[in-house]
């Protein structure tokens, strides 16, 4: 079922999503040469700590960490750990903070110093995604039609958008109803309607869509080994515009 959210709640997400965009704008600056990812970890919980709020991610469903840090050829929950960053890498950061019982989430893929500039083009190709996506976040248009937005521009660049993984509704819960594809024919889905909070977050290849999921029972690669890329925020469907919600300073990354 979609919970379309009061004003209260709509302020309590306003809040925990500029933690959230405050924790991932973090991240992204401790994203150099010569870090460990468990490090990058231990400094996200603390800052999210320090606001008063709580690491979404810690513990959920039994994730051990308080973000998820995926590089280069990893897509998405990548467990943070002794990995030492070098120039070159690409790092997702997927990070989720809970004030007051309400969810921001948020991602965004990082550069190591300068990438191989089809790298480079990737980040910039799924970053841009979402935002032809939200384009169709408004009253009256449907779910399918910011997924079909999203496939249209990644395939038109020439990269592929995965279908195992989606975006999804959030709010007091991290996921809820209804489930946000990144592909996808038009006009199909439920009907976006004010108050409906999800969190659309392009998932997308540089090669091949195959995935598979590494032994650790979180981790997901690209089947061909080349370079992945994650970017989502957590919006709001209103009477006209969306709002995004994890916005901080000037807005998002």
């Amino acid at each position: 079922m979609i919970k379309l959210k009061s004003q209260r709640e709509i302020a309590l997400m306003r809040k925990a999503g500029e933690i959230t965009a405050a924790a991932r704008a973090y991240a992204g600056k401790l994203v150099t040469a010569g870090i460990t990812t468990r490090e990058i970890d231990k400094a996200v919980h603390d800052f999210i700590v320090s606001k008063g709020a709580v690491p979404t991610f810690l513990n959920y469903s039994g994730y051990p960490a308080s973000c998820c840090l995926s590089v280069n050829e990893e897509l998405i929950h990548g467990i943070p750990g002794r990995r030492v960053l070098k120039d070159g890498d690409i790092v997702s950061v997927d990070v989720g903070a809970t004030w007051h019982g309400y969810v921001g989430d948020c991602a965004a893929t990082f550069t190591v110093g300068e990438p191989d500039p089809e790298v480079r083009r990737l980040i910039e190709v799924t970053r841009q995604s979402f935002f032809e996506g939200i384009a169709y976040a408004r009253e009256g248009y449907r779910i399918s039609d910011i997924g079909h937005a999203v496939q249209t521009y990644v395939e038109q660049n020439g990269f592929s958008v995965v279908r195992e993984y989606v975006g999804h509704g959030v709010g007091s819960a991290m996921h809820e109803d209804p489930e946000v594809p990144n592909y996808g024919r038009p006009g199909r889905g439920p009907r976006l309607v004010r108050g409906m909070t999800i969190a659309v977050e392009p998932m997308v290849n540089m090669g091949s869509a195959a995935i598979r999921v590494l032994d650790d029972g979180w981790t997901v690669v690209t089947q061909d080994g080349k370079p992945a890329c994650h970017y989502e925020n957590t919006i709001l469907i209103t009477s006209g515009d969306p709002e995004i919600l994890t916005v901080c300073g000037d807005g998002p990354i």
